[in-house]
């Protein structure tokens, strides 16, 4: 160590000497691991020639003391390990690697000035103040990016446990930590962190979602962009969070309290609040690239250590394969970083207390190491088959970058359940009134046999939406027929072209009221069909009020009034938060709509599950049909009662023909989204009974609900 290039004064090399001792150390767990006599480092690095252990005061700001390590008895294969004596929790280190002579620097890129983020750490440094510039460089000569930190938890979860909800009762709620709770108009104490999210739970609770679904909320670099707002100079920031730094550190500044490492604790006392309100919490996981980028990228870890091994390049011109858009895509099966994701998600689960995973672009943790698809991925039987995890949910986003789509052939397993993208588009073709939808429209009502059920899946392994984060919102969807993304900065080439969309007449914002009416009953047609559909529903958080990004449909990057949610609008749409509200208690009081089996059996005759067109028995199945009606007969194994759902995506108004009750039981109307609030949805014991019981008229772009009850 020489004292004059480490700037380490000669008091800390005498604490060196006389209070720390390097010893050998154990190659496993990887990771800083805390021993009683005190703290063992193991990393994995291939190319390394030369390793050191550079240790920082807790907050990265000095270097107190670097220890080099030997090969020889520092190192056990390709994993290199210490345990440094004396030394405690409470502060932070980094790695410098120097790689092996003669190495190929555009398949490997070595720089010893940079101390890298141990891949392992559970905790980072130097991202505690949202969008701070100072500590983001791309010189080469300033590296504390991230450093990783060293902390002791005391946090007693005492008998709190994921809480295990069935897939038929989970109702999915979307949102992103800042966005959804950072808006001046949120009236938090404590905005834009996990903290205030649990704020939120009140809200959440009363909505009656099971399951809050967090956009990333490991460590990344919000700075990283290099866009600017054309229309107002900002700087635009990464707000969303898919360039991952960390498989295991929460985002520092999603915590009110982030001094010392204590956005771990934070992350904790979130999810145990969220479990004390019956509210699940799903992490958004990003293991298919990293903040590293491309070539041009930063380096905080994998490339400084074993690019070759982290990422798939391409043999040919050294190039990273891009299946992810991002700029990289992480070489998932390989046996090392196999590891770490499972390592990963047994920590959220045995440490942090998460119930699921979502797992963003899932179909490149199925190839392999030279990018092509395989049949048997070790990675996702791995997951499916890990008994730590056996019940967690596990959701996949069935496709990539790269042109990989599997929607219903993710198969690696029975337990995966999959973001359902042709729920979205085949509901959102019906909706709009696209002509020869009706036939897909029952499929996705029913659960969408097509994709589960030959691979011996269920309903609810189909995770229904029609909006997700990426895309329009609900309000959008029904307002924009192109996206407008201009204010990314990428001369609104980002995002997709394709958003099957309708703007009821009208681009944009409109006072029109003929407008404004079907706009705001088009919202009331898809909710319905989602929360009414057999599977998993979600929802994207602030459509239940009619959130809008004003036409953007990738506001990655609009840490701004385009990105956060406005709770004003709240005030603004009560019936239609009104109408989400009661829906979701509707589903959550009749199991016929929480089905566990594709089978079809009958009921004294009468089929559980039955199709019919404007006459009983029906369908009608042509090109030229927008109409259709579903009949749940009554369960008495089940204790529901007989439902009856219409459905017109017609600029017309149908008549229905309505199945006969026996007597004492007659139709009373739920749900009809043509008429205004609160004749909508009538609430339970306020349902009103047509004159008709042989019949319904439900006029034009509409979606009506009857049920059976005993006369009187």
């Amino acid at each position: 160590m020489n004292p004059k290039d480490k700037n380490i004064s000669r008091k800390v090399l005498n604490l060196v000497s006389s209070e720390f001792e390097i010893l050998r150390g154990e190659p496993y767990p990887f990771g800083a691991t805390i021993r009683r006599n005190g703290i063992n480092f193991a990393v994995f690095t291939s190319k390394a020639r030369s390793v050191s252990i550079a240790i920082f005061n807790i907050t990265g700001t000095e270097l107190l003391m670097e220890f080099p390590l030997d090969p020889r008895y520092n190192r056990t294969g390709f994993v290199w390990h210490a345990l440094i004596k004396g030394l405690d929790p409470g502060i932070s280190y980094g790695y410098r690697v120097i790689c092996q002579e003669n190495i190929n620097s555009d398949r490997q890129p070595c720089n010893e000035q940079i101390y890298l983020l141990d891949p392992y750490a559970k905790v980072t440094c130097g991202g505690e103040i949202w969008g701070d510039p100072l500590k983001i460089t791309r010189d080469g000569k300033k590296h504390t990016f991230r450093l990783s930190l060293i902390k002791e938890s005391d946090y007693n979860w005492e008998l709190d446990q994921p809480l295990n909800i069935p897939l038929k009762d989970t109702i999915i709620y979307e949102l992103h930590v800042r966005g959804y709770t950072q808006h001046d108009s949120s009236k938090l104490k404590n905005p834009g962190t996990f903290i205030g999210l649990t704020e939120k739970i009140p809200y959440l609770k009363e909505l009656g979602v099971t399951a809050v679904e967090l956009m990333p909320v490991t460590d990344f670099d919000e700075s990283e962009m290099f866009f600017k707002n054309p229309r107002t100079g900002e700087n635009l920031l990464n707000l969303w969070g898919y360039d991952p730094l960390s498989f295991f550190a929460p985002k520092a500044s999603y915590a009110k309290d982030n001094k010392d490492g204590a956005q771990s604790d934070e992350f904790k006392r979130m999810v145990r609040a969220f479990h004390d309100a019956g509210i699940e919490v799903i992490l958004d996981l990003v293991f298919n690239h990293t903040g590293e980028g491309g070539k041009n990228g930063p380096v905080y870890h994998f490339k400084g250590m074993d690019n070759e091994i982290y990422y798939h390049i391409d043999p040919k011109d050294n190039r990273y394969l891009n299946f992810s858009g991002c700029g990289n895509t992480l070489n998932c099966n390989h046996p090392v970083l196999r590891e770490m994701i499972i390592h990963s998600l047994r920590y959220w689960v045995t440490e942090m207390h998460v119930d699921g995973f979502r797992f963003d672009l899932a179909s490149i943790l199925g190839r392999g190491r030279d990018g092509n698809v395989l049949v048997e991925p070790p990675l996702l039987e791995r997951i499916a088959d890990d008994p730590i995890l056996a019940k967690t949910k596990l959701i996949a986003e069935a496709w990539d970058a790269g042109g990989l789509y599997q929607v219903g052939d993710f198969t690696y397993g029975k337990r995966w359940m999959e973001w359902n993208g042709k729920f979205r588009d085949d509901i959102r073709m019906f909706v709009k009134g696209e002509r020869g939808m009706v036939p897909a429209l029952a499929t996705r009502l029913s659960g969408s046999s097509d994709l589960y059920q030959d691979d011996g899946r269920e309903p609810y392994h189909s995770v229904n939406f029609v909006t997700c984060h990426d895309g329009f919102t609900l309000n959008d969807l029904v307002s924009y027929n192109e996206k407008n993304n201009w204010d990314n900065g990428e001369e609104n080439r980002d995002g997709s072209t394709v958003n099957l969309s309708w703007n009821c007449g009208y681009e944009g914002e409109t006072k029109n009221p003929a407008i404004v009416q079907l706009r705001q009953r088009q919202m009331r047609n898809f909710a319905a069909i989602l929360l009414l559909s057999q599977g998993v529903p979600m929802m994207l958080g602030g459509d239940e009020f009619a959130r809008s990004q004003k036409g953007n449909n990738n506001a990655y990057c609009q840490d701004n009034e385009i990105g956060w949610v406005n709770w004003e609008l709240l005030q603004d749409n009560q019936d239609l938060l009104r109408f989400f509200k009661l829906l979701i208690r509707f589903r959550k009081n009749h199991p016929n709509l929480r089905r566990t089996r594709f089978e079809v059996k009958d009921i004294n005759g009468i089929p559980e599950m039955s199709w019919h067109g404007f006459k009983l028995g029906k369908p009608d199945w042509t090109e030229e049909s927008k109409s259709l009606a579903v009949y749940y007969t009554a369960n008495p194994e089940l204790g529901d009662c007989d439902i009856f759902i219409l459905l017109n995506s017609d600029d017309k108004g149908h008549t229905f023909e309505l199945p006969p009750l026996k007597k004492p039981k007659l139709w009373y109307r739920v749900v009809d989204t043509f008429l205004k609030s609160p004749d909508d949805f009538r609430e339970p014991g306020q349902e009103i009974k047509p004159e008709k019981q042989n019949a319904y008229r439900l006029e034009a772009y509409s979606v009506a609900m009857l049920i059976s009850k005993s006369n009187g």
